[in-house]
C-alpha cells in the first residue's frame, strides 16, 4: 500500500520542527563553546580538551545508551535528555558571564561539555532509532534528507553566523538562546502520538542485551567494515573541526562573525545535498555515495594544509559539505532499513561506538599536536594536523574502495 505523503504525517512534522529548534541551538553553541574557550586560554591543548570532552561520551556511553534506547519509550528519552541539556546550557551561560581567564574555568567548561555530550549520545541514538516508527520504510531517505536539511540550515547555515553576531553583543547570549530552543523542542516532542512498541530487551540484563547488539553488528561484515572506516574518518574529522577555530584565527584571520560565516560554507554544500541527495541516491548505490564522501575529505584537508587561496578553501569546503551529507544520508538510511527493529537501538549504538567513539581522541590528539608544534610557529603548528589528516584520509579511502560493499 502506498504511504501518505511525508508532510501529511503529523508526528513527522512535530519531529522535524523540534529538530529545527535543537539544531539551531546546537549551531549557536558549536561556535560559542570553542570561542569562549579561546577567550579563557591560549593553550591549544586546553582548547582541544574542551572539544574532546564533548565527544568522549560516544566512546564511553554509546553501548549502554543503545540498551536504554531499546528498553524505554523513545519519546520520553528524548524529552528527558533535552531537559538535562537545558540545565547544562544555563550552566554554560553562567560560566560565560562570570569566568575570568585561567585553567580552572576551561576545565569547568570541559566538565559541562562532557555531561552535555553524554545527554547528546542518548538523544541522538534514540532519535535515529525512533524515525522508522514515525515514517514508512520507503520514506526513510526522504525523511533523513529532510531532517539533515534542517540540521544544515539551522545548525550550520543560520546558527554559526548568528552565534558570531550574538557573541558580539554578549558572549553569554548563544547559551541562553540554546536553552530556549531546547524548551521549544521539549514541547513539540511531548505533542507527538506514537503507538506503543514492543520492548524485546526489557527482560534481559544490561550486559546480555548489550552483547546481543554488538554480536549482531560484528557478524554483519559490511556494516562492521563501514563502522571501522567511519571511526577512522571521525578520528581525523573531529580533530579537523576541533582546532579549526585556531586555523580560522591564525591562518584565515577571522573574527567571531567571520568564523561563524565561514562555517556556513560546508553547510551550503550539505544543504544542497539534503535537497537533491534522496534523488541522487535513487540512481547510485549507498556504497558509491559513501565513497564520494570519503574521497573528498582528504582533498579538503590537503587544501587547508597547503594554505591555499581563500576562494579555493571555500570551494572545497562546499564540496566536502555536499559529499559528506550524501554519505550521511546513505549510511543512516541503510542502517535503519538493514538492522532488525527490535535490535536497532543496540546495533545502532554499537555502530556509533566504533564509528563515532574515536572522535574524542581525534579532537584531543589534534589539540595536543598543535601544542607540541608551537615552537615551529603559530601558523605552521596549526597547519600540521591538516597534512596528517589528508594522509590518513587517503589511506582510509583506499581501504574502503577495495573492501567496502553494501548490499
Amino acid at each position: 500500500m502506498k504511504s501518505a505523503p511525508l508532510w501529511q504525517n503529523r508526528n513527522f512534522r512535530l519531529l522535524f520542527t523540534s529538530a529545527a529548534a535543537t539544531n539551531l541551538g546546537d549551531g549557536l553553541i558549536a561556535v560559542a563553546v570553542p570561542w569562549v574557550a579561546t577567550l579563557l586560554t591560549e593553550d591549544p591543548f586546553l582548547i582541544g580538551l574542551v572539544a574532546t570532552a564533548r565527544h568522549l561520551p560516544w566512546f564511553l556511553f554509546a553501548l549502554p545508551a543503545g540498551v536504554l534506547t531499546d528498553r524505554f519509550d523513545h519519546r520520553r528519552i528524548l524529552i528527558l535528555s533535552d531537559c538535562l541539556r537545558v540545565t547544562l546550557s544555563l550552566a554554560l551561560l553562567a560560566l560565560a558571564l562570570s569566568a575570568s581567564p585561567g585553567t580552572a574555568p576551561v576545565l569547568a567548561m570541559a566538565v559541562i561539555s562532557f555531561v552535555l555530550g553524554s545527554a547528546e549520545v542518548l538523544r541522538d541514538n534514540t532519535a535515529q532509532t525512533f524515525l522508522p516508527a514515525v515514517v514508512a520504510k520507503s520514506q526513510l531517505e526522504q525523511a533523513n534528507g529532510t531532517l539533515w536539511s534542517t540540521e544544515q540550515l539551522a545548525g550550520q547555515f543560520v546558527g554559526p553566523p548568528l552565534a558570531g553576531f550574538l557573541i558580539g553583543l554578549s558572549v553569554a547570549l548563544p547559551f541562553g538562546a540554546e536553552a530556549g530552543m531546547l524548551v521549544a523542542a521539549i514541547v513539540l516532542i511531548s505533542r507527538m502520538s506514537v503507538p506503543p512498541r514492543a520492548i524485546t530487551s526489557g527482560h534481559l540484563p544490561m550486559f546480555a542485551a548489550l552483547k546481543e547488539g554488538v554480536l549482531w553488528l560484528w557478524r554483519d561484515v559490511a556494516l562492521r567494515r563501514l563502522a571501522i572506516v567511519l571511526g577512522g574518518f571521525n578520528f581525523i574529522g573531529y580533530g579537523f573541526w576541533a582546532v579549526f577555530v585556531l586555523y580560522g584565527q591564525r591562518v584565515l584571520g577571522l573574527d567571531a562573525f567571520g568564523y561563524g560565516l565561514f562555517l556556513t560554507l560546508a553547510a551550503c554544500g550539505g544543504l544542497a545535498a539534503t535537497l537533491i541527495g534522496p534523488m541522487i541516491l535513487r540512481h547510485i548505490s549507498a556504497t558509491t555515495a559513501i565513497l564520494l564522501g570519503m574521497g573528498m575529505f582528504p582533498v579538503t584537508a590537503a587544501v587547508l594544509a597547503l594554505q591555499a587561496p581563500l576562494w579555493l578553501v571555500a570551494a572545497v569546503m562546499v564540496m566536502d559539505g555536499f559529499t559528506g551529507m550524501l554519505w550521511n544520508i546513505a549510511q543512516v538510511s541503510y542502517r535503519q532499513r538493514h538492522i532488525p527493529a527490535p535490535l536497532l537501538g543496540r546495533v545502532n549504538s554499537a555502530f556509533r561506538f566504533i564509528g563515532t567513539g574515536p572522535a574524542a581522541f581525534g579532537a584531543f590528539t589534534f589539540g595536543a599536536l598543535i601544542a607540541w608544534a608551537e615552537p615551529w610557529g603559530a601558523v605552521q603548528a596549526v597547519v600540521l594536523p591538516y597534512a596528517i589528516a589528508a594522509g590518513i584520509g587517503a589511506m582510509l579511502f583506499l581501504y574502503a574502495a577495495l573492501r567496502l560493499r553494501l548490499e
